[in-house]
């Protein structure tokens, strides 16, 4: 990812307007990553985006210093206006030359500045598919960020650490499926997944 930037408008813009097309009734539906529920999935973009728009400024403290994994995350009260604020605010932070130099933190580990704008990539694009898939919505992810995010994926398929992160194991696609099957494929999902 060194030396490449992209903009991350367009995804976050898909991301906000499936999560405004979730009603109150679908909150406690299931999602493909069974210890979660679509109020869990939200929440879950709600920090992450808060994450990677203070990895992008810098500003490094609690919020990019907080494991994923440190709690179940959840909905506030306020989620239908703060997560398309937070998914603004991560672009626009990242639409400075200066977050993508150097080094940065998020999630509580320290990476290049692009391999972490790659992080928030994938974080993006297959969340966006979870909600999605779990609240019967179409998607459509940002073309640049579904080629950022399979790369990405594809760099890390065959790390032998990778189970014990963030992905499940491969599930097997056909490489002439679609672009967005076999980028969910690599994150640990099966593209026909339905609730």
């Amino acid at each position: 990812m060194t030396g490449q930037t992209f903009d991350f408008g367009p995804q976050a813009l898909v991301v906000a307007r499936l999560a405004e097309g979730v009603t109150d009734a679908q909150l406690d539906g299931v999602i493909p990553c069974p210890e979660y529920a679509v109020r869990n999935l939200l929440g879950h973009l709600t920090g992450l985006a808060v994450a990677f728009r203070d990895a992008g400024r810098k500003d490094l403290g609690p919020t990019t210093d907080t494991s994923p994994t440190a709690s179940l995350p959840d909905v506030g009260p306020d989620w239908r206006e703060a997560l398309p604020k937070a998914l603004d605010e991560l672009a626009d932070a990242w639409r400075d030359p200066a977050a993508w130099t150097g080094t940065t933190r998020a999630g509580g580990v320290t990476l290049p500045a692009g391999a972490a704008a790659a992080v928030a990539a994938d974080e993006l694009v297959v969340h966006g598919w979870d909600l999605a898939r779990a609240t019967g919505q179409e998607y459509t992810p940002d073309a640049v960020l579904l080629e950022v995010t399979h790369g990405f994926l594809a760099g890390v398929a065959d790390d032998p650490t990778r189970l014990g992160g963030i992905f499940g194991p491969l599930v097997p696609v056909p490489e002439d499926a679609p672009l967005l099957d076999r980028v969910i494929g690599l994150s640990g999902r099966d593209p026909g997944w339905k609730p």
